[in-house]
């Protein structure tokens, strides 16, 4: 490489790059735009902070859980799919993880948003693979893969992974674009410590089946926790949150007046110690449950 001097200006004359490593550098850059292109947008929401979730609407039950801390609950849960192997190899992969389960009207059964450390690159391989597997393009322009034969739609990136199922053949998105939906007030701090924590939609349901015959009104929610007790057992809270704290303290004397007329080992253990009134809210704490207490409960709740 040499100056050349024309007309005052400095102008630099080099050779061209040979041709040989020309293709091999313009085949790496094609391969690498190619590789972008079809990599899936996967967006990363912390699940831990956020207050919001990328769930559509109308689910029942939305769900909390430190997936290495509440395995053992999780294994308890009645979910199906649980049972899979690609599920544990996941659950294996995750760190934290919400899910919102639908009633059977929506058309929906679940989404789910986890976070982790996943193989993305050998999942699209596989899936690809896989002739149960079709590649499907996203209302905002993405792509994710969909299972027919499952109706379970999933969106795996290497830190988040998202997945939604069908009770028919109409495949669902896996990711919900914000807004989603809001989690509410308190829950965040609720939850703080837990290995497994939910909100319940629809509480009045839920409280007809655990305390039959207790008039309840304009409670807003029912939140849920789950903390370990000694002897491989667990310690629940639920939480009620009403619309004023007379409402709350209300209910508060109703059930100490039926902690004396219990027969049901579940209630009897929600019914043991005295409600506690935080403001608008009515804390119930359990006396350590068993595995079978916890698996009926959770059949109660999900």
């Amino acid at each position: 490489m040499k100056n050349i001097y024309v007309d005052n200006t400095i102008r630099l004359q080099t050779k061209p790059l040979p041709t040989t490593h020309y293709s091999l550098l313009t085949l790496f850059l094609l391969l690498l735009l190619i590789s972008c292109q079809t990599m899936p947008i996967v967006p990363s929401v912390n699940l831990e902070t956020a207050t919001s979730l990328p769930f559509e609407s109308g689910a029942y039950t939305y769900v909390f859980a430190d997936a290495k801390r509440a395995r053992s609950i999780i294994n308890l849960l009645p979910i199906e799919e649980l049972n899979n192997t690609e599920t544990k190899m996941m659950l294996d992969r995750t760190r934290f993880f919400a899910a919102a389960l639908y009633p059977q009207g929506s058309g929906r059964r679940y989404q789910i948003a986890a976070q982790g450390s996943y193989p993305s690159s050998n999942a699209a391989l596989a899936l690809s693979a896989n002739k149960n597997w079709q590649k499907r393009r996203s209302g905002s322009g993405g792509e994710y893969w969909y299972s027919p034969s499952s109706g379970v739609s999933v969106l795996i990136g290497s830190s988040h992974a998202y997945a939604a199922a069908s009770y028919s053949n109409d495949p669902f998105e896996p990711y919900t674009p914000p807004p989603g939906v809001e989690i509410p007030k308190g829950f965040n701090d609720f939850r703080k410590g837990s290995p497994l924590s939910c909100w319940v939609t629809s509480p009045l349901v839920l409280l007809n089946k655990m305390f039959a015959g207790l008039p309840a009104q304009s409670i807003l929610y029912l939140y849920f926790n789950l903390f370990p007790a000694p002897q491989e057992k667990y310690e629940a809270i639920i939480r009620l949150q009403f619309e004023n704290p007379s409402h709350a303290k209300g209910m508060a004397v109703l059930l100490s007046l039926a902690s004396g007329f219990s027969t049901d080992p579940l209630l009897s253990a929600f019914l043991t110690n005295p409600p506690a009134v935080n403001g608008t809210a009515l804390d119930i704490r359990s006396t350590p449950l068993s595995e079978k207490e916890i698996k009926a409960l959770l059949k109660l709740l999900i």
